[in-house]
């Protein structure tokens, strides 16, 4: 028996088998769960690499931005699993104006949406999932720490810092219903989103001198199973919390 035996997982952000969600849709087989996938907008992409799993999953479209698309999730999934024990976060995307070095010069319509797909998706989505979660559910988003100013990061890592806050409320409206709310801040992985990030390389040679346990940019499994954990059984009184998944970046100085 895995650690997700039994339990029924929706997973967004499934775009290429290099992505964070696509190891936690992985590893969640592996460990027992029945999955769904989401996508967004290159749908047939999804639906290929869905096949790359060990048991091709059904694909639903989704725009966390589509207030029609979310009130619609509930009855797709239950088309193909009776409910929900756990929900994965894997959206983020900003314009580049946002990004790079642009930060005191972006309008706020492309804050306006970047926050909208990256901060706000994440109650969005919690809440179009929540008439088939019950007591014991878990709700798993992803991070990247927010506690500085990343260079380039802009306002995705106002979003980010957003985006821990969001988790934190949710874990205290959703806690009465049983539900946790956790967030896994991985250090930086060379994934899709990562490509569109301007001096994305700079971060390895910081990752290379400060990650205590070292860090390797290719290898999306440690942060894959972090979320896997936080979805499990195994911490039933955690919630409102970030697990850093970052070779010990986050707690050492420069």
């Amino acid at each position: 028996m895995g650690i997700l035996d039994g339990k029924r997982i929706l997973v967004t952000g499934v775009l290429t088998d290099a992505s964070i969600a696509f190891h936690v849709a992985r590893i969640a087989q592996l460990e027992g769960a029945t999955v769904v996938l989401t996508g967004f907008g290159r749908l047939t992409l999804v639906q290929r690499i869905a096949q790359r799993l060990p048991q091709p999953p059904p694909v639903l479209e989704l725009d966390v931005t589509d207030a029609g698309q979310l009130a619609s999730l509930a009855d797709r999934v239950s088309e193909h699993t009776g409910g929900l024990d756990g929900v994965v976060h894997s959206i983020g995307n900003a314009p580049q104006s946002a990004l790079g070095g642009n930060f005191l010069q972006t309008e706020w319509p492309d804050v306006a949406a970047t926050l909208h797909a990256s901060t706000y998706s994440l109650k969005a989505l919690a809440m179009a999932a929540l008439p088939l979660m019950g007591a014991g559910g878990a709700i798993v988003g992803m991070d990247f720490d927010a506690q500085v100013a990343w260079p380039g990061y802009d306002w995705m890592g106002v979003a980010k810092a957003g985006l821990e806050s969001c988790a934190r409320y949710l874990a205290k409206y959703l806690g009465p219903r049983g539900i946790r709310v956790n967030l896994m801040a991985a250090g930086p992985l060379r994934t899709m989103a990562a490509r569109s990030i301007p001096g994305f390389d700079n971060f390895q040679d910081l990752w290379e001198q400060r990650a205590p346990l070292g860090w390797n940019l290719s290898d999306p499994e440690p942060a894959a199973r972090a979320c896997v954990a936080l979805l499990s059984d195994w911490f039933p009184a955690t919630t409102g919390e970030i697990v850093h998944v970052d070779g010990g970046v986050h707690a050492v100085g420069g």
